[in-house]
C-alpha cells in the first residue's frame, strides 16, 4: 500500500510522456472484483467517518487533501490462484489448478492511521461457511465445520469476504489479494528483506533451509519462508503464521528504509510487481485510489503495527484442525469495530 502511495510521484519523475505510459501500465495491471454489489446490504454495519472519503463509498482522488484518516478494515489474502509458469515454478497454481489461499490477514487501521493491528486467521480453522453468490449465477450451499480457506476455493474473493464477515461480524471495507510471483518480485524489487528466525528451518515442502539467526532473503526465499510450516514447531499452520507476521514487519522496515522516490527505476519495478499481482475490490482498483490509501499510511511504522493471531484451540473432533477460542476471539473482533 505504501509503495502504491509513492507510485504516482515516481512516475512523474520519468517525464510527461513516461509518466503517462507508466500510469497507464500500472493502472491497467490491477484486477478487481465488485464485492459490494455481489454481497449487497446484508453485511455488518460500516463505521462511518466524516474524515474518510471511502466512508461514502466514493473513489478518493489522489490529490485529495488531507488524506483519509478514518478507521479501516482490509482483508488481505496471499493466493496461488493465478495459473502460469512463474507461479508454477514457485510452487503455485499450474495450468488448470483450482484457486487456493493459504494466507489470510485482517488489517485494521486505527482512527488516524498511525497504528494498525494485523490479525492472522489460520487456514485450518473450522468455520460455518455461509451461502455465497457465484459469478456464474446461483450460490453455494451453507457448509458446516469446513476449513476456512475453502471459502476462497469455492467462491473466490466474494465468498472469502463473506465468510470473514460472518465469523467476525466486522465489515471488510476493502479486499486485497497478491499472488506468489508478485510477492517474490516485490521483495526482489525492494532489494530483499532481512528476517531473524528463532530456530533452524528445514522444510522439504517449501524448499527452505535456514539456520537460526538473521538472514537477508531474496524474493524466492522470502516466499518460501512465508509458506514454511513443516520445518518448524509442530509442523502446523500456527507456526507458519508466526513466520508470516515477522515477515510483514520486516517488509514494513525495508520499505521505510528504502527511499524509493530517489530511485525511480526501482520504484517502478516495485510498483509494477505489486499492481501486476493484485486483485482488489472496486474501491481500490485504480492507481489513484491506491495512492490515496498509501498516502494515508505514511506515518505507519512497524513499531506501531501489532501482529496477532485469532485465538484458537484444537478442534475437539479433529486434532489436525482448530476452532475459534471463545470468548477471546469475539473480544478481539469487537476491538476492531
Amino acid at each position: 500500500m505504501r509503495i502504491a502511495g509513492c507510485s504516482l510521484a515516481g512516475a512523474l519523475v520519468l517525464g510527461a510522456g513516461g509518466a503517462g505510459w507508466a500510469f497507464w501500465r500500472l493502472n491497467d495491471n490491477i484486477t478487481s472484483v465488485d464485492i459490494n454489489s455481489a454481497l449487497g446490504d446484508n453485511r455488518p454495519a460500516k463505521v462511518q467517518s466524516s474524515a474518510d472519503p471511502y466512508a461514502s463509498g466514493g473513489a478518493a482522488s489522489a490529490a485529495a487533501s488531507p488524506p483519509p484518516s478514518g478507521a479501516l478494515n482490509i482483508l488481505v489474502l496471499g493466493s496461488d490462484s493465478r495459473s502460469g509458469k512463474e507461479n508454477a515454478e514457485l510452487g503455485g497454481g499450474g495450468e488448470g489448478s483450482g484457486a487456493r489461499s493459504d494466507t489470510a490477514m485482517v488489517v485494521h487501521l486505527d482512527e488516524g492511521r498511525t497504528e494498525a493491528t494485523v490479525v492472522s486467521i489460520p487456514r485450518d480453522t473450522l468455520v460455518t461457511r455461509p451461502s455465497c453468490p457465484l459469478e456464474s449465477g446461483g450460490s453455494t450451499a451453507v457448509a458446516y465445520n469446513v476449513m476456512f480457506n475453502s471459502a476462497y476455493a469455492v467462491g473466490g474473493p466474494v465468498c472469502a469476504v463473506k465468510t470473514v464477515e460472518s465469523m467476525t461480524d466486522v465489515r471488510m471495507d476493502h479486499y486485497i489479494e497478491i499472488d506468489f510471483s508478485g510477492f517474490a518480485k516485490l521483495v526482489d524489487a525492494l532489494g530483499g528483506v532481512t528476517v531473524t528466525t528463532d530456530e533452524d528451518i528445514d522444510d522439504e515442502d517449501s524448499h527452505l533451509t535456514l539456520e537460526a539467526g538473521t538472514h537477508h532473503l531474496d524474493g524466492e526465499k522470502a516466499l518460501a519462508l512465508a509458506r514454511t510450516r513443516h520445518g518448524i514447531g509442530d509442523g502446523s499452520d500456527l507456526g507458519r503464521i508466526g513466520l508470516q507476521q515477522k515477515l510483514v514487519k520486516s517488509l514494513l522496515d525495508q520499505i521505510s528504509s528504502t527511499d524509493l522516490l530517489t530511485h525511480p527505476a526501482q520504484l517502478y519495478r516495485a510498483a509494477d510487481a505489486v499492481t501486476g499481482s493484485l486483485t482488489t475490490d472496486t474501491g481500490l482498483d485504480s492507481l489513484s485510489e491506491l495512492v490515496t490509501l498509501g498516502e494515508s499510511l505514511r506515518n505507519l511504522s512497524s513499531a506501531d503495527t501489532r501482529t496477532v493471531m485469532m485465538p484458537v484451540v484444537t478442534a475437539p473432533y479433529d486434532r489436525n484442525r482448530v476452532v475459534a477460542d471463545e470468548p477471546e476471539a469475539k473480544e478481539l473482533w469487537e476491538s476492531l469495530k
